[in-house]
């Protein structure tokens, strides 16, 4: 689907999410006028109604571009961000002691899942009724059978329910029982796709060695055929790339990154100084001195623990914690391990509800480190790992993060082997490449998450 397309309609869909729960509240707030004295309460439970679907609905990215067609996903995702909803739903009514009328949001609650279940399951068969008709179906070809037209045809069997493949055409192909029915040759494609009124033709061969495929590209767009060149870039790179224009010239990077934009990068810089701030008025004004206190009770030695770390582009910054060990000739060269002795009685505590890392939000503020990002890693582990991973560095484009893509999603902690580096690595780059300022929202909430339920790799 087209970005711009598929834009509007993710869009479209979030607005009548909220459409249809302010409906709800809207229909109820008329049906309890009678039993009710105050609006005021009402039409306060109905904002933050609406405040926490937005949050809720984002953090479980329910609206994500290019996904929402995947059913399963999009119930998935909707489960969740609505049992979040129900939650803070409930911390209203706990602590909203003026809003006597409960009813009024249980019929409310009740209302917007009727709704959700009755608009996803409406989405799932109005759209699969559509994915059936044939004037919704693009029929294809590929000119050439190779290791590139083996993958598309992969991905369009799997991801793309709109598509039919009729077969391939090649000169030279001379293999045993191909995925698709071999067509004939190249020189037939176009009185095949004419009579069979194809709508798309993939060519993965080289117009290089084959000039002909000028010809029936020209020939294609007069017959309102698509003609799509599939480059084959395995001999200059053997990874995914992205390309971008500056003007009319094509760009190849190895990655795509969002942050490279100024306006994302002003837009998380922003995230970063507001969120560290109300942490640090809000929080840290009173916990730290607390914390403080329960550190020097437990054990001598300095209250905070200062170590230099790895931050952006490499470059060394000073990362401030709450000391949880003994004073030790190690601490900067050893990680900390399951059932460490060094670990204080208090310092378990700590390390358990991540309270140690608190003091990084003035790292942030200072501006070396970010609210989500890669962790920093000490120097000497920088140059062991970097000595394994050949992309280990990829890691450290951006500022390290007080929480990340790879903690919420169980590795962090001790390295043990090389399998778990290497997957710390990859959603580290996955999220270098994937940036948006809802995922930030997102990791920040499964963080929390995380730590009210318990991880068993916090040690």
């Amino acid at each position: 689907m087209d970005r711009r397309y598929s834009n509007i309609f993710r869009i479209s869909f979030a607005f009548l999410d909220l459409f249809a729960l302010n409906l709800i509240n809207l229909a109820l707030l008329q049906v309890f006028k009678e039993f009710t004295n105050n609006y005021y309460d009402y039409i306060v439970f109905c904002i933050f109604n609406n405040m926490v679907w937005l949050i809720c609905s984002y953090t479980a990215a329910i609206y994500i571009n290019n996904k929402i067609h995947n059913f399963e996903r999009l119930f998935r995702r909707t489960l969740i961000a609505f049992i979040t909803f129900l939650v803070l739903d409930n911390f209203f009514i706990l602590f909203y002691a003026s809003l006597n009328d409960k009813l009024f949001i249980l019929y409310s609650i009740i209302g917007f899942f009727i709704f959700l279940v009755i608009s996803r399951l409406s989405f799932k068969y109005i759209t699969s009724y559509l994915y059936s008709q044939q004037q919704y179906q693009k029929k294809i070809v590929f000119i050439g059978y190779n290791k590139r037209s083996k993958e598309l045809i992969s991905h369009f069997k799997t991801d793309k329910k709109t598509t039919l493949i009729e077969g391939f055409f090649d000169d030279d192909y001379s293999g045993d029982d191909p995925e698709i029915p071999m067509l004939g040759k190249v020189s037939d494609c176009m009185s095949y796709a004419k009579e069979n009124k194809i709508t798309e033709i993939y060519s993965t061969l080289s117009p290089k060695a084959y000039p002909y495929l000028y010809h029936l590209a020209d020939t294609a767009e007069h017959l309102f055929i698509r003609f799509k060149f599939i480059p084959d870039l395995s001999e200059f790179i053997n990874r995914n790339c992205y390309v971008d224009f500056i003007e009319d010239t094509p760009i190849l990077s190895m990655r795509h990154e969002p942050l490279e934009s100024l306006p994302d990068r002003i837009k998380k810089r922003c995230f970063d100084i507001i969120f560290s701030a109300l942490v640090i008025v809000f929080v840290l004004s009173w916990l730290i001195p607390i914390l403080l206190i329960l550190i020097r009770l437990d054990s001598k030695g300095p209250l905070f623990f200062v170590q230099a770390r790895s931050g952006k582009n490499n470059r060394t910054f000073k990362c401030l914690k709450l000391r949880t060990l003994v004073v030790n000739p190690d601490a900067d060269n050893l990680q900390v391990t399951r059932n460490d002795n060094r670990v204080t009685n208090i310092g378990h505590l700590l390390r358990k509800l991540n309270l140690d890392e608190f003091p990084q939000f003035f790292n942030v503020l200072f501006g070396d480190m970010s609210i989500v990002g890669s962790r920093p890693h000490m120097l000497k582990h920088t140059e062991e790992y970097s000595r394994i991973q050949n992309d280990y560095m990829v890691r450290h484009f951006l500022k390290p993060g007080i929480t990340g893509w790879a903690q919420i999603n169980g590795f962090r902690g001790e390295i043990k082997h090389e399998e778990q580096l290497k997957q710390r690595i990859q959603h580290d780059i996955w999220y270098i490449e994937n940036w948006n300022i809802w995922l930030d929202f997102r990791i920040v909430f499964l963080t929390v998450w995380s730590t009210l339920k318990g991880d068993k790799n916090a040690f």
